[in-house]
């Protein structure tokens, strides 16, 4: 019960700002993603819930509750939610990407993050709702829910594969091109601001934060056949409440 007053105290302000269609959902794959009774799958914009495991891979730490969660969300609702539709709508897997609601209008994405079951992340342009999910993930950090009773930040040398990933390292050099910021980590890491991204930036001196301290997390992805003066991992950043500078 205390939980769920936390939660709900973090979340007040993410609430959807009109009525939303309700749209019945068939099942909850992972914490992250479910399927509509309409058949269209659906991920959650603004956060990146743990991996449920499949195919040789380990179900990482709280995948499970993270799912079991977000059903329990979706039961308590009558298995129907809201959908808010991005500013892009769909991602390279043909889900639809949305915020859900309830239909009080609180926001799922805000319920995970703030007990601690999914990271918050951005992808332009679906940068809405940036500010209070962030504040709903600060939430569970400083009471040390979920998953950040034990997360930690790899560093750039322990970087050997892609996908999700929470990094720090310090930044060796600062870099700009027509491809936006480069922070090179060293270890053949690099963090990527977009050209796109840089608007929300705005009055950053890039330049000063050589020598300074990183936490950052996203997708890292490996740079093929680049030259082998090019870092050979790429994470890509397009908000500044992905990134920390200590």
């Amino acid at each position: 019960m205390l939980l769920s007053l936390r939660a709900h105290a973090a979340v007040a302000f993410c609430a959807a700002n009109e009525r939303l269609a309700e749209y019945s959902v068939s099942y909850v794959v992972d914490g992250d993603t479910l399927r509509l009774q309409d058949g269209r799958s659906v991920r959650l914009i603004g956060i990146n819930a743990p991996e449920i495991g499949g195919r040789a891979r380990m179900t990482e730490p709280y995948a499970v509750q993270a799912k079991r969660r977000l059903s329990a969300l979706v039961k308590a609702n009558d298995n129907k939610v809201g959908l808010q539709l991005g500013e892009q709508t769909h991602d390279r897997y043909g889900r639809v990407l949305a915020h859900l609601y309830d239909r009080h209008g609180a926001s799922l994405e805000a319920q995970l993050l703030a007990e601690g079951l999914a990271y918050h992340v951005l992808i332009a342009p679906n940068l809405a709702l940036a500010d209070c999910l962030t504040q709903a993930e600060q939430q569970a950090r400083q009471q040390q829910l979920g998953l950040w009773k034990e997360v930690t930040f790899i560093s750039a040398q322990q970087l050997s594969r892609g996908g999700f990933t929470l990094l720090q390292g310090r930044i060796q050099s600062v870099q700009r091109n027509r491809a936006g910021v480069w922070l090179e980590l060293g270890h053949s890491v690099t963090v990527n601001i977009p050209l796109n991204a840089l608007p929300y930036f705005k009055d950053q001196a890039f330049e000063q934060w050589q020598g300074r301290r990183l936490k950052t997390r996203g997708w890292v992805s490996e740079r093929t056949h680049q030259q082998k003066k090019y870092a050979k991992w790429r994470l890509t950043v397009n908000h500044p409440s992905m990134l920390e500078l200590q």
